[in-house]
C-alpha cells in the first residue's frame, strides 16, 4: 500500500481510498467540508435509510438543517434534560435487583431509546413501542454494516431471514415515526424537537418551510444516532470499570461525596462530577463506538503531499487515532485520570474526536456527554456490576459501531456495603434475571 506520510492508500474492493492516520491531518480534512464532503460507501447506505437528514446531507444543505435543529441541543438547553435522563436511569436501577445477572447492553439500549424518544417526541412512544424501536434499531444497524462492506444490492433482495428482518425493522421504524408525527398533528403543540420541526413545516419564522419528508428524515436521523452509540459507550464504561477496580473506587468515592445516599443528580451537580465525566471521556477514547468514517473529495486536491482525484474516498478512524501512542502513551490502558482538569495537552484534546470536528461535528455532542455522565452517576451510585465467571475480554468486532452487543453482568446493590468494599457473595451465586 503506497504511503504518503500520514496518508495511506488502501483498497475498498475494486476502488482506491485514502486513510488519514494523524490527528492534525484529520482536522485538516474535517475543517474543510467544502473540499471533503460527506460521502462514501457508509453515507451512501445511510442516505437510503435516513433520507436527506443532517448526518447524510451534502455540505450546501447542511447549514440550514443544523440551524433548525441546533437550539434543542445547545449546551445552554441541555440542562433542561437532566431530570429526564436521571429519571430514566433510575428506572434502570429499579429493574436491576441485587443478586441477579442483568443484560447490560439491552438495558442501555432501552435507556437511550427512552431518553432520545422523549427528547424528540415527548411521551408519544409508550414502553412497548419504545422497546420495539430498540429492537428495530438493533436489526437495522446489524444489517446496515453488511450492506456497507458488501455493496451488492442483488444479494440483499434475496428472501433470507436476515434480509427479511432488516426490511421488517426498517418498515416498522418508518411507520412508528409516521404515526408519532400524525398523532402530534392531531393533538396539541409540544416543546420538543418534533414541535420545532412541525413549526418549520408550517412556515413559522423567517426560513422557508421544510417538507413533510424532511420532518420524517430528521427524526429518523436523530433516533438512529441517539440510541446505539451512547448505549454502547455506557455498556463499555461498566465493563471497563469492572476490570479496573481503582478507577471504579475513585468513581464511587466521588459519587458518595457529591450524591450522598444515591441522591438523583441534577444540573447543579454536573460541575462536581469531575471523575465521572473523566470515565466517560476515557471510555470514548479507549472504546469509541464510532470507529470509521468517510469523506469524498469534491474536487481534485492535494493532501499530505498526495494528489487526490475528484471523487476520492478519504477515511479516518477515531479508534486508530485514539490508540496512537504518540498522542496517548500506553493507549491500551484505561486511565480516566488522563482527562482530569489541567492534565491533557492541547494535542491530546485535539486528538480525541469521538464526535468528529468542524461544522459537521455531532449536533448532540454535549447532550451525549451529559446523558452518559448522569446515567453513569445515577446507576453506579446505586448498583455495582461484576463480570461473570469465565469472562474473557475480546477484541471488538467491526460493525457500524463498536461495543459489547450482548454484555451480561452480575448486579450488586452498593448501598448495602461501605464505599469500595468487596461484596461477600461470588458472581456464581447470582441467578439469571428473566424479567
Amino acid at each position: 500500500m503506497p504511503a504518503h506520510g500520514d496518508l495511506v492508500e488502501i483498497r475498498l474492493g475494486p476502488q482506491r481510498a485514502w486513510m488519514v492516520c494523524h490527528p492534525e491531518l484529520t482536522h485538516e480534512v474535517l475543517m474543510d467540508p467544502h473540499t471533503f464532503d460527506k460521502g462514501g460507501p457508509l453515507y451512501d447506505r445511510l442516505g437510503k435509510l435516513m433520507g436527506d437528514g443532517l448526518v447524510t446531507c451534502r455540505q450546501p444543505a447542511h447549514r440550514n438543517k443544523r440551524r433548525l435543529l441546533q437550539p434543542g441541543f445547545h449546551p445552554s438547553y441541555v440542562a433542561h434534560y437532566t431530570d429526564l435522563v436521571a429519571e430514566e436511569a433510575e428506572a434502570v436501577c429499579r429493574a436491576w435487583p441485587a443478586g441477579r445477572t442483568v443484560p447490560v447492553t439491552e438495558a442501555m439500549m432501552t435507556f437511550t431509546t427512552r431518553v432520545i424518544s422523549r427528547v424528540l417526541v415527548s411521551d408519544a412512544l409508550d414502553d412497548t413501542t419504545a422497546n420495539e424501536v430498540r429492537d428495530c434499531l438493533t436489526d437495522i444497524v446489524r444489517g446496515l454494516f453488511v450492506r456497507t462492506v458488501v455493496p451488492i444490492d442483488a444479494l440483499f433482495r434475496l428472501p433470507t431471514p436476515a434480509n427479511r428482518r432488516y426490511r421488517h425493522a426498517l418498515s416498522r421504524l418508518h411507520a412508528i415515526i409516521d404515526t408519532a408525527i400524525a398523532q402530534r398533528r392531531r393533538g396539541a403543540d409540544r416543546d420538543d424537537v418534533l414541535g420545532t420541526l412541525l413549526a418549520a413545516a408550517r412556515g413559522d419564522g423567517a426560513a422557508a418551510a421544510i417538507t413533510d419528508q424532511e420532518v420524517h428524515d430528521h427524526l429518523i436521523t436523530l433516533l438512529l444516532t441517539g440510541v446505539e452509540a451512547p448505549a454502547l459507550c455506557l455498556a463499555d464504561a461498566f465493563s471497563l470499570l469492572a476490570r479496573h477496580p481503582e478507577a471504579e473506587r475513585r468513581l464511587h468515592a466521588e459519587l458518595d461525596a457529591v450524591l450522598p445516599g444515591g441522591r438523583r443528580p441534577g444540573p447543579e451537580d454536573l460541575p462536581h462530577l469531575v471523575h465521572t465525566r473523566c470515565v466517560v471521556l476515557e471510555t470514548l477514547r479507549h472504546s469509541s463506538p464510532g470507529w470509521l468514517f468517510t469523506r469524498v473529495a469534491t474536487r481534485e486536491t492535494e493532501l499530505a503531499g498526495c494528489r487526490l482525484p475528484e471523487g476520492a474516498t478519504v477515511l479516518y478512524s477515531p479508534y486508530l487515532l485514539h490508540h496512537d501512542s504518540s498522542s496517548f502513551p500506553d493507549p491500551g490502558r484505561f486511565d480516566p485520570d488522563r482527562w482530569l482538569p489541567g492534565k491533557p495537552t492541547a494535542e491530546q484534546r485535539r486528538a480525541l474526536m469521538p464526535f468528529s470536528a468542524g461544522n459537521r461535528k455531532c449536533l448532540g455532542d454535549e447532550f451525549a456527554m451529559v446523558e452518559a455522565t448522569l446515567a453513569l452517576a445515577t446507576i453506579a451510585g446505586r448498583r455495582r456490576l461484576r463480570h461473570l465467571p469465565g469472562y474473557v475480554e475480546r477484541a471488538p468486532r467491526p460493525a457500524i459501531t463498536l461495543g459489547p452487543r450482548s454484555l451480561v453482568m452480575a448486579c450488586e446493590t452498593r448501598s448495602h456495603m461501605p464505599s469500595g468494599a468487596p461484596d461477600s457473595r461470588t458472581a456464581g451465586d447470582h441467578v439469571v434475571d428473566h424479567t
